[in-house]
């Protein structure tokens, strides 16, 4: 349906997060998952309110690089957000994580329980032959200083992207994906596929003990669609939880200012008629406007905020 339309996500430029103080978090990504520091902003006035949908918008942004992969720590100066509810669970739809690659899961484990994290996961986790799409995957999940939940990944030789398999002496090698807790599957892809563009790479189905102990989350069954951009790299996870069941709905009153918000930047190739096809489609929109950001201190010059099904925010950019 994309080469019909021919508009379309190109790749994921980075993912935000909002968070309580940029220099915590900032210890916390360097020291703890080897982030590399890459820049420090404030950015304020009319547009940048209107990118993100609040009012009066003040906000410092720290980018930090993991090898390939950009995360932008945001931090709101003149708003106080809402924390992460601390009941949350993984099958809340407001759940969403970044998958952190990893060469040897037994010693980045080791060397994260070095800081004060609080695991979800049991312990490393390694999903089980019956799942052809993932057997012999190994992962652990857990959350930032902020509650932001996280998620190391090891993969075996014949699974995951080439460049996680390249010699190296580093441990933690980059972001794979980021991962969605949606309501239904088929409407996350009309969304994701049809409007946006992005293809499915893979699916698999995980249950058993062992993804309850991932998930921490009793008799845990999901259905899971991998999706990536056209021109590969980050992907974007859809977890649809069978059991235990949906979890809670992201509240409408909450704002990109409050903790729990995490955007995910997609370069787009024509932001113009995608956000034509995405109003005439009902996608709710948190931009008024397609902002012209003439003066940006980003590689992207426009921007328009948007939400998918559930309620995950997706930041349309043009580099």
């Amino acid at each position: 349906m994309a080469s019909q339309t021919n508009v379309q996500v190109q790749r994921i430029r980075a993912i935000g997060l909002t968070v309580t103080n940029c220099d915590r978090s900032l210890d916390f990504y360097t020291q703890a998952l080897s982030f590399e520091f890459v820049s420090d902003i404030t950015v304020e006035g009319q547009d940048y309110s209107d990118l993100e949908g609040v009012t009066g918008t003040k906000i410092r942004i720290v980018s930090l690089r993991l090898q390939d992969e950009l995360i932008e720590l945001m931090e709101y100066l003149n708003v106080e957000g809402k924390p992460i509810p601390s009941d949350s669970q993984s099958n809340d739809l407001w759940f969403q994580h970044l998958a952190i690659v990893v060469s040897d899961m037994d010693r980045a484990y080791a060397h994260l329980h070095s800081f004060p994290i609080e695991s979800i996961s049991v312990e490393p986790q390694t999903i089980s032959s019956g799942n052809e799409a993932s057997a012999g995957v190994r992962a652990f999940k857990f959350k930032d200083p902020d509650g932001h939940d996280l998620e190391l990944i090891w993969f075996p030789p014949d699974k995951g992207q080439d460049k996680w398999h390249q010699n190296t002496n580093r441990l933690f090698l980059g972001i794979d994906h980021s991962a969605i807790a949606v309501f239904q599957t088929d409407q996350s892809l009309h969304f994701y596929r049809d409007l946006l563009g992005m293809q499915i790479d893979s699916r698999s189905f995980n249950w058993r003990p062992t993804q309850t102990r991932l998930d921490n989350l009793p008799g845990a069954e999901v259905r899971i669609t991998d999706l990536r951009p056209t021109q590969d790299g980050v992907g974007i996870e859809m977890l649809d939880y069978i059991l235990p069941g949906k979890g809670r709905p992201i509240p409408s009153d909450w704002k990109s200012s409050d903790i729990s918000h995490m955007q995910i930047e997609l370069v787009v190739n024509n932001l113009e008629q995608l956000v034509d096809k995405l109003r005439q489609n009902g996608v709710q929109f948190v931009s008024p406007r397609i902002v012209q950001l003439a003066d940006s201190p980003f590689t992207y010059r426009q921007g328009c905020l948007v939400k998918d099904p559930d309620g995950h925010a997706m930041l349309l950019v043009v580099e």
